[in-house]
């Protein structure tokens, strides 16, 4: 096991790639009385288009299948994975993203026993026609559900209004039709090409013991045999930098509007690159549109918001974004306000105090992120599937300098990368 020594954040973490490929992460934190384990693999609902394992064609599979499989690896032909769970008294969930899927549990005691089940059901897939056919009926229903959620239809419309080909804009759970098409063998072929242990990483945070869990994590996959590693080769289609729509809409019957607006950025794989403008968008979000913003108190003081307003960034290597919006009294003015503020950034300097203000606000929220064991867990997985080590986070964030900032500002808005996106009121189609 490799250790390494966070002195500033008076953490230890230990890390060991296994012979089958698969890296485990331990971070023991004696003083936590819950233990969050969660195995993920680098596999979420834009990976469509591939190479399947020891093929040499490439194969686009239905959309939603990666979210599918997740459903589908619970049940298993004679035993039930969750009441396995709950015996020990630990609680299991599962999320799929749009390029990650993992698997987790939280236990106060038991930690040992509750890893191996997770291991071995994860790693035991089984799929029947029939358990496949009945899962369809299930998560349409699903979908069908958020299909009436305005804040999904607008999170996914401001997403389509800016990608034009990248399966970014595709929902995770895939459509009604598309999971019609899913097969058994479809969902062995995707298992086996994006579930190999080289493609995945098990990682724990809690109260533990370090040898123990690792005994036991290396015990039990050495005793299970996986195929030969091979680099999976995965297709995405050519997008321009420039959005597909300026401006879309929706009608629903709500009974306040809301508009998203949406700011496609340049990706980068590029690890060190990849963390730093994560970490500037986020900052910048914060610092306008949060309530202390002086974006948001516009917004605000013109009635065009209620008190509420959402923001995010979602950074990958092949895909980047920056949504800000949520319900609005007046939708045409709440969109040309926003337009108005973004425009203004290409030319906006901070003073010395505002900008070390933004940063330790920014530092505070990341230190705050790292006292809690799921935040962790979840969050190394994330990035070290990205090349990152997320206890890199916080120096990177200390050297980020006021002139970095403004030079990641003054580009950030394009006069074609922004889009616009509104649920009216009305009636559906």
């Amino acid at each position: 096991m490799k250790r390494t020594e966070y002195t500033q954040i008076k953490e230890t973490v230990y890390r060991q790639r296994l012979t089958n490929g698969l890296e485990v992460i331990l971070v023991p934190k004696k003083e936590l009385s819950q233990t969050y384990g969660v195995f993920t693999t680098n596999y979420g609902s834009i990976d469509n288009h591939f190479v399947p394992l020891n093929e040499t064609n490439p194969i686009k599979v239905p959309d939603g299948i990666a979210h599918f499989l997740e459903h589908k690896l619970f049940e298993k032909e004679n035993h039930d994975v969750f009441q396995e769970f709950t015996a020990l008294g630990a609680s299991a969930n599962a999320f799929t993203s749009f390029t990650k899927t993992a698997y987790l549990f939280s236990t106060t005691q038991d930690v040992l026993p509750a890893t191996k089940i997770l291991l071995d059901f994860v790693q035991s897939p089984y799929f029947s026609e029939s358990s496949v056919e009945k899962e369809k009926g299930i998560i349409a229903q699903e979908i069908q559900m958020y299909d009436d959620q305005a804040d999904w239809r607008a999170f996914f419309g401001i997403i389509e209004a800016m990608y034009k080909h990248h399966p970014v804009r595709i929902d995770i759970a895939g459509t009604v039709d598309a999971i019609q098409n899913i097969s058994k063998d479809d969902l062995y072929t995707c298992y086996h090409t994006f579930y190999h242990p080289s493609n995945m990483v098990f990682t724990l945070v809690g109260n533990f013991d370090v040898d123990a869990a690792m005994a036991l994590i290396e015990e039990n996959q050495a005793a299970k045999s996986f195929a030969p590693v091979e680099a999976i080769e995965r297709l995405t289609p050519m997008e321009p930098a420039t959005v597909h729509k300026r401006s879309a809409s929706l009608d629903m019957p709500v009974a306040m509007e809301k508009c998203m607006v949406g700011i496609k950025e340049t990706p980068t794989d590029d690890p060190g690159a990849f963390i730093k403008q994560e970490l500037m968008s986020e900052m910048v979000l914060d610092f306008f549109y949060s309530k202390a913003g002086d974006f948001y108190q516009e917004l605000y003081d013109d009635d065009l918001i209620d008190g509420r307003l959402g923001f995010e960034s979602e950074r990958q290597p092949t895909f980047a974004f920056s949504i800000i919006g949520g319900s609005t009294t007046d939708v045409k003015k709440f969109k040309t306000t926003v337009l108005n503020q973004l425009a203004s950034l290409k030319t906006y300097r901070f003073t010395d105090e505002s900008f070390n203000r933004m940063k330790k606000k920014m530092i505070g929220g990341l230190l705050e992120d790292m006292d809690a064991a799921s935040d962790i867990a979840n969050a190394i997985s994330q990035y070290h599937l990205l090349g990152i080590d997320y206890f890199s986070l916080l120096p990177v964030l200390e050297s980020i300098t006021k002139s970095d900032v403004e030079t990641f500002l003054h580009q950030w808005i394009q006069d074609d990368n922004v889009s616009t996106f509104a649920i009216r009121k009305g009636t559906r189609d």
